[in-house]
Order: C-alpha cells, then sequence, then structure tokens
C-alpha cells in the first residue's frame, strides 16, 4: 500500500518536524486537488446511516483537518466522508510546541495539540462561503470546550459552537473525550454529559428547525468497561443518532518503541496500530449493548482493509481512519477503500 511512500516517509519525512510536515502534505492535497478531482471515484458499498446517504463507509476522522479548509480536496482523494475540527466555541493556540510526535515502530502517533483552532465563527463563516458542492463528502463537523471556559460554563461553550456550526453539518459530534484539554474527559460521566448533549440537540433544533442534524458523541478507549456501556445506555434513553468509538489513549502499553523514547514525549493521547485491539472491543460492546438500529462510527488503529472489514463486523456502520494517512500517503484512502466489499 504506497511502498514509495513508505521508503521515503521512512527515510526522509520522519526527519522532519511532525507538525510542519503535516501542514505540508496538507497544503500539497489541496494544491493537488484541481488534478485528483478528475480521477475517477474508486466504487465502494453505499451506506445509509443518520438519514444521510455514504458513498462508502471510510471517511477520515477529526483531527487532520481541524478548521475546514481543505475538505474537498481530501474527498478527492477517496475519503466517503470527512471530519474536521475539533472547533470550539472561541479560537485559541492549542498547547506549547512540540506537540505532535511520531512512533514509527509502532506506526502510531502521539499528540497534546489542545484543540488548536481559530473558533467556531471563523469556522462557520468558511463552511458559508464553500456552500455544499456537488459531489462533496459527507461533512462532519467535531466540536469540543474551549480550554479557558470554566466546567460550569461547558454548556454555553457547546451551545455556541452548535448555534454556528450545525447550519453547514451533515452531522454534528460533541467530543467529550479527548485527553489535552483539562477536565474535558470528566464530561463523559452520565449525569454530566446528559444534560450537555440535550442542550446540544435543543440548539441545533433551534438552527435547522425544519432539517434535524444528526447528533453524536465519541467516547474514550479509556473508560470502564461499566462507563462505555453507561454511556451507550445513555444514548438510547436520549436519542443519539449515534456513537463514535474510539478517541486517543492515555494508555501506552504493549509499544515496541524504546521506553525512554516513550516517556520522553510526556503526555497526549496516542493513536495508530496499538489502539486497534481495545477500541475494536468498545465499538463490540456498545453494538451488544445498543442493538442494531444506533449508527456506530469505528475509529482507532485502522490501516488495513482487513483492519476496516473487522471493525464493520464487530458492528461499525461506518469506519474512520488519520494516522495511518500519516504513513501511508495519499493513495491510501482510495487503497483501502478498494478492499472493502463492494456490493
Amino acid at each position: 500500500m504506497g511502498r514509495p511512500y513508505r521508503l521515503l516517509f521512512d527515510h526522509v519525512l520522519t526527519r522532519a518536524d511532525p507538525e510542519r510536515a503535516h501542514h505540508a502534505a496538507f497544503r500539497a492535497i489541496r494544491a493537488a486537488a484541481p488534478v485528483t478531482r478528475r480521477v475517477p471515484d474508486v466504487a465502494g458499498r453505499p451506506v445509509e446511516a443518520m438519514g444521510l446517504r455514504f458513498p462508502h463507509p471510510f471517511g477520515l476522522a477529526a483531527g487532520f483537518d481541524k478548521n475546514g479548509v481543505g475538505i474537498d480536496a481530501l474527498g478527492t482523494l477517496g475519503f466517503g466522508h470527512v471530519e474536521i475540527g475539533t472547533v470550539t466555541g472561541e479560537a485559541q493556540p492549542g498547547n506549547p510546541r512540540p506537540r505532535l510526535f511520531r512512533l514509527p515502530l509502532d506506526r502510531a502517533v502521539v499528540n497534546r495539540m489542545g484543540f488548536n483552532n481559530e473558533g467556531a465563527e471563523a469556522v462557520a463563516t468558511r463552511l458559508a462561503r464553500r456552500g455544499r458542492p456537488e459531489g462533496a463528502p459527507v461533512l462532519g463537523i467535531n466540536i469540543g470546550k474551549t480550554k479557558v471556559v470554566p466546567a460550569e460554563h461547558a454548556i454555553a461553550d457547546y451551545e455556541k459552537s452548535t448555534g454556528l456550526l450545525a447550519p453547514h453539518a451533515d452531522y454534528l459530534v460533541v467530543n467529550v473525550s479527548s485527553p489535552n484539554t483539562p477536565g474535558l474527559r470528566d464530561l463523559q460521566a452520565v449525569e454530566v454529559l446528559e444534560p450537555l448533549l440535550t442542550a446540544v440537540r435543543r440548539r441545533a433544533d433551534q438552527v435547522r428547525p425544519d432539517d434535524r442534524v444528526p447528533l453524536l458523541v465519541k467516547i474514550a478507549p479509556d473508560l470502564s468497561d461499566e462507563d462505555v456501556l453507561a454511556v451507550a445506555d445513555l444514548a438510547v434513553a436520549i436519542g443519539l443518532d449515534g456513537l463514535i468509538a474510539t478517541n486517543t489513549t492515555i494508555t501506552r502499553e504493549g509499544l515496541r518503541t524504546d521506553p525512554a523514547t516513550v516517556a520522553g514525549i510526556g503526555a497526549g493521547g496516542l493513536s495508530g496500530a496499538p489502539l486497534r485491539e481495545r477500541a475494536t472491543a468498545v465499538l463490540r460492546a456498545v453494538r451488544e449493548r445498543v442493538g442494531p438500529d444506533l449508527t456506530l462510527i469505528g475509529v482507532g488503529g485502522i490501516s488495513t482493509p482487513a483492519d476496516a472489514r473487522e471493525r464493520l463486523d464487530a458492528g461499525a456502520d461506518l469506519v474512520q481512519g488519520y494516522t495511518a494517512f500519516v504513513y501511508e500517503g495519499a493513495l491510501w484512502p482510495r487503497t483501502l477503500v478498494a478492499g472493502l466489499p463492494s456490493a
């Protein structure tokens, strides 16, 4: 899968600062869009979920395009849906650099970006200018809490983002599971999560009274099994449209990378291949709990068509990737989709 790119990555790109390399690669993807747009779409199995039609199950997870600057360019690479963000109510610079680290031996990444983004108002303005181009990928918008907003004002912060961004979203995701915003994961406790999700649902309905936007919540792999099931029960009880399992993990177990190197990197969320087993287990447990109707999006450690098929077999309706995009390059989305059942 993209062997020339993998050789380039392993022997050249690993020497570049990861965050600078990301921005350079993303600029190249956007610049190449007029060419990649002419490449025929890869055949895939359409998926009907949440009242939306996805051209195939595979999409790009939140985190790559934080500000919605390259949605359609990413679609030309083969992603059937693109989830932008995480977007916060207020613009924020994120955590100090360095904050993005590669673990090539593990085909993994550690990040502590801290929701660096331009804020909901700027992103909403950009999306309004974009409109809804024909043939564009399904657009998810992932929203999170502004770091400086205290926990007691979190609902109002999410409501602000919802009011600005829901008009432009095909689906909306509440992110309460990133490990890089202090106190954010505390919002996953069901007694706190229920009023938050209820408020976001109400605000979304206010700005789109005649066109209901699907609402999902993204959960962490580090929740206990009991807490995972509690969130699943809540999703059913309050009528959420879906769950995304899972976000990055704070664990560092089973890595091949030298422990001293891992310790030197410090805090942050680990994504990529080491997350696959736990993310699959969480998704399977949620599907068994909620039954067949709730939409589940599987993400975490999906690198190959076999990984994607495993997640679909575990109960996912849709799957997403991100970290393998870093390691495999621009041909990866089409290659993965080509390896999925087309009917």
